[in-house]
């Protein structure tokens, strides 16, 4: 049975809010994923409000938004957690709209324009090129290979400035004060807001409620060990009270975020072992191993995260010993028990 308690059983309808603490309202928007909506707050502030995350950057999500501005205006700033498209896909209509600042890390604001202008190797083909050396077939690879630049279809235009915010900073937002912490492997530089006085802490993806985060490897640092800094960074909500309010990107707010650091830690010390019992059998890549981690069938957008999962996960066995690698004669990188 999990230890973790939710407050709030439904998630609000598109256009309404759910007040989670005083002055602090929980909003979700649609998307066209799998994972159907993303949660958004909105914290009352001097004069007005601040907008934490923005939804997708297209004409269903800016008409919700429309309906909620007849309520929550003027907004006084808009804040990032980080920079994948379902949190920053409205904040330059937002910022324009209003005349405010961004809000957010460096690493998350250079890392959405590097995206947007496939900048720094930040294309589906280096990433399917990445995918390829480590096991992903032909015809996979070609099912993603679109040509398109999804993210800037999500993100339709970004600010061209913005208000950096850096590891423990307190940001005033109204009457409270949020503590900025910084946390890595999901996304470059990932803030999440901590806030004692209402014992609050604004989580973005670094810790959800019934799914675990997707920590994957990129074209832009093939040889990184992002599922360690994940595990890493995580650890650090011990240091919040156990009794904590978690407010999610995704599922329900919830308290127990002790419970819900260890939770994670077991699932994924469980696949470590799933994936060394498969190593003991001989070399496999990682496309070899999708079966092992996703039991279930995988459509060509979920199979592009699942692949840089899976190499998340032998880089992390292999950079802590647990496993070795070699290139085969056809470039393809195998691990084997270490």
């Amino acid at each position: 049975m999990s230890s973790l308690q939710y407050p709030w059983p439904q998630t609000p309808e598109a256009g309404t809010t759910i007040e989670v603490a005083p002055g602090i309202h929980w909003l979700s928007m649609p998307l066209p994923f799998q994972l159907n909506h993303i949660n958004l707050w909105l914290l009352a502030d001097e004069g007005g409000w601040t907008i934490v995350d923005t939804g997708i950057g297209n004409e269903q999500t800016r008409a919700i938004w429309e309906k909620l501005l007849e309520r929550f205006a003027p907004i006084k700033r808009v804040v990032l957690t980080h920079y994948h498209p379902d949190h920053a896909g409205n904040a330059d209509w937002l910022c324009r709209r209003f005349g405010v600042e961004l809000w957010t890390t460096q690493g998350e604001y250079l890392t959405a324009h590097a995206v947007r202008a496939n900048g720094a190797g930040y294309t589906t083909e280096a990433v399917l090129s990445v995918f390829r050396r480590n096991g992903l077939g032909d015809e996979r690879s070609k099912a993603m290979s679109s040509g398109r630049n999804r993210y800037a279809e999500l993100v339709p235009d970004f600010p061209h400035s913005y208000r950096r915010i850096i590891e423990h900073d307190k940001v005033q937002i109204g009457k409270n004060q949020w503590r900025a912490i910084i946390g890595h492997g999901h996304a470059p530089e990932h803030m999440s807001l901590y806030c004692e006085a209402l014992n609050v802490v604004i989580a973005g993806d670094m810790l959800l409620s019934t799914i675990s985060t997707n920590v994957s490897v990129w074209s832009i640092d093939p040889e990184g060990d992002p599922l360690r800094l994940f595990l890493d960074s995580i650890a650090r909500y011990r240091e919040l009270p156990a009794d904590v309010l978690v407010l999610p990107s995704h599922g329900k707010p919830f308290r127990g975020a002790h419970d819900r650091v260890a939770q994670l830690e077991a699932h994924h010390r469980a696949r470590f072992a799933e994936l060394k019992e498969e190593l003991r059998k001989g070399e496999r890549s990682a496309g070899d191993l999708l079966p092992v981690l996703f039991r279930r069938p995988l459509d060509a957008h979920q199979t592009f995260f699942a692949m840089g999962e899976a190499i998340a996960h032998l880089h992390y066995l292999y950079y802590a010993g647990d496993a070795r690698r070699v290139a085969g004669p056809d470039g393809i990188m195998r691990y084997a028990a270490g």
